[in-house]
């Protein structure tokens, strides 16, 4: 039996409060849920879970149950207090059709019924069931089970009672409309890891996840909070000290927690939320902490003797190298940009979480000297790295390399001086570089080879990077610098192309280059600057006919239409194989050419995945390697 939720604020149909009547959320579905690509429809599901979380802050839910169907659907059941069935005193409706129904109506406006919310827009719901092809809900209340069904927005019969019910919640089932979105396929993973995040986030929570497609059900419970998940994010380094620093205090009605631990990378992971919604562009939260971090290591530092005077003051990329942090913090009044809440903007909140740090993490560091004494060396030692990297800096500036003239020699550049029509493609060889050249639009498509692998730079500081000739050479071609110094308005193109060979070594070098860029130039992928080509595998002649493939499938598919006997098929290993025809037909022609845009759906993933592949432990790499061996095809040994 789901268990009861414990005694909470009255919560009925005067709670709920219409703003304004309905707009056309199906004409223009991007304005609420970001886009109708895979993105947009996984933030169906995110929304009626952050509304069973809104529970869950309020005190009144302990349970949350979520299921991906056979069917497509995706059904969200909580425990918590039920949505209002009793007729609205105002509107005359039964509350939970204009819930459901009607944009901007919901308890999150008055802060009675809800402190804290991560809704608070009062369309996430309404949204759901407006982009759904149809939506059914049932809300356990006042000892019945009530029912309604919607089709793309509009009731199909009025809300009606099933029977008897023990205890209060609600569930809502729904199926994304496959006329509004791009694919209505959702991904297990990508639900699973947002669900995870969240039990994290709320200790209190237990969330069920069943997908009835594959893999067996889990259930996640993280009491231990966002220590637990900096130690989770951590699980592929080698931390420092452990637990994790746990710093919690408030600031007028602002309720902040940040959980912080360093390892022994160079690079720095910070996840912040706000009521449980990520701000993966951070805000005035973020800028609060690393101030507090920075102006408390130093101040500690100087105690202690181990820098002396400002001229020896860390930096924040000092103090940051290694430092997996996460901040959770619990705002009355939220103020986001943009429906997708991806920046927090709260100008009072940068002070609040700044003093916050600064208190907590300096009784942290007097009571615990021997952690204080390992992360302010894992600083001093960045700040000298720093130092040489800025010597290093200096000297490619002099020989031309970073700013101000030179251009790598082997980078063949483009005519057009217009960056946003312009591409660089970053080829694997001088063969294939070669061949590239020749078949390129000398107009706007440049072409710079790399020779061999590029330094693997999850494992070296900035200093070590800069010695690279081929990293530098990639720098200096993009143009926007590296690290804190970049300057997006400096980019000499607007697509960078990655393409390598479709074989082993060729991913380990598109590996390496999106390592590089995600961690020492992120805003290319967040920018959407960043691009895989594609070339292809196969090339089928039979006569004058002529086709390429790029799976097996597709050649065999290809063989058959070409009439199957006499079909001559060539498996192209590399780049350099292909004729600077075929690369340009099949690979660089924009009328013709498939290209992947890189993009960063989850943070936390990328970080992980990142880790695990190209960081220094061994282990965590074996375990990936052996669960996922069964997928791989095409393996080149």
């Amino acid at each position: 039996m789901t268990p009861e939720p414990p005694s909470v604020a009255e919560y009925d149909a005067s709670s709920i409060q219409v703003l304004e009547g309905l707009s056309a959320v199906r004409k223009r579905p991007g304005m609420y849920i970001g886009s109708t690509d895979a993105r947009g429809l996984h933030h169906l599901i995110y929304e009626v879970v952050d509304n069973s979380i809104d529970e869950v802050l309020a005190g009144a839910c302990s349970e949350i149950s979520v299921t991906l169907g056979s069917d497509g659907s995706a059904t969200i059941t909580d425990n918590g207090r039920g949505i209002p069935v009793e007729e609205h005193p105002k509107y005359h409706k039964p509350a939970l059709e204009i819930v459901m129904t009607v944009l901007h109506a919901g308890s999150k406006f008055d802060r009675t019924t809800y402190k804290v919310s991560g809704g608070l827009h009062g369309v996430g719901v309404h949204v759901v069931n407006a982009l759904s092809e149809w939506l059914e809900v049932r809300v356990r209340r006042d000892g019945r089970l009530h029912f309604q069904r919607y089709e793309r927005g509009v009731p199909v019969a009025p809300v009606r009672s099933l029977g008897a019910a023990e205890g209060t919640g609600t569930e809502i089932r729904f199926r994304p409309d496959p006329n509004v979105f791009e694919t209505i396929l959702f991904d297990r993973e990508t639900v699973r890891r947002r669900l995870k995040e969240l039990s994290f986030l709320n200790p209190g929570v237990t969330i069920h996840f069943t997908d009835e497609r594959d893999g067996p059900p889990e259930s996640f419970h993280h009491a231990g909070g966002i220590s637990e998940f900096v130690t989770d994010l951590n699980v592929a380094t080698v931390p420092l000290f452990s637990p994790p620093a746990y710093l919690h205090a408030r600031r007028d009605t602002t309720d902040i927690e940040v959980a912080l631990q360093y390892n022994d990378g160079y690079n720095e992971t910070t996840l912040a939320f706000v009521n449980n919604i990520h701000t993966p562009d951070g805000g005035t939260h973020v800028v609060g902490y690393r101030a507090a971090l920075t102006r408390t290591l130093n101040d500690y530092a100087r105690k202690a003797g181990l820098i002396k005077g400002d001229k020896e003051a860390l930096t924040g990329e000092d103090v940051r190298e290694g430092l997996t942090g996460v901040i959770s913090i619990k705002v009355l009044e939220p103020q986001f940009e943009g429906q997708t809440k991806a920046r927090l903007g709260n100008s009072e909140v940068k002070g609040q979480v700044e003093s916050a740090v600064n208190e907590k993490l300096a009784e942290y560091l007097e009571e615990h000297p021997a952690e204080a004494q390992i992360l302010l060396l894992k600083a001093i030692q960045a700040a000298q790295a720093r130092e040489a990297a800025r010597k290093a800096r200096e000297l490619t500036r002099r020989k031309g390399l970073l700013e101000g003239g030179g251009l790598p020699g082997k980078l063949a550049d483009c005519h057009s001086r217009d960056p946003a029509v312009s591409e660089l493609f970053i080829v694997e060889g001088d063969s294939a570089g070669g061949t590239a050249k020749q078949g390129r639009d000398r107009e706007f498509q440049a072409i710079l080879p790399l020779r061999g692998k590029i330094l693997n730079v999850e494992k070296a500081r900035l200093d070590k990077m800069l010695q690279n000739e081929a990293i530098r050479a990639l720098i200096t071609a993009i143009g926007v610098g590296i690290g804190e110094e970049i300057d997006l308005a400096k980019l000499r193109y607007h697509k960078i192309v990655l393409m390598s060979d479709a074989d082993v070594d060729g991913a380990h070098i598109r590996t390496l280059l999106l390592t590089l860029f995600y961690r020492k130039m992120p805003q290319l992928i967040t920018e959407g600057h960043v691009y895989l080509a594609q070339p292809p595998l196969y090339r089928l002649q039979r006569g004058t006919k002529i086709a390429y493939a790029y799976t097996d499938e597709e050649r065999d598919r290809a063989a058959g239409e070409m009439g199957g006997k006499g079909v001559t098929i060539q498996r192209f290993k590399g780049l350099g194989e292909m004729t600077a025809e075929q690369l340009a037909d099949t690979t660089m022609d924009p009328a013709k050419r498939t290209l992947l845009r890189v993009t960063i759906e989850d943070a936390a993933r990328a970080n992980d995945l990142l880790q695990i592949l190209m960081g220094e432990a061994v282990e965590p790499r074996r375990l990936y390697i052996q669960e996922h061996a069964i997928e791989v095809t095409n393996l080149d040994i």
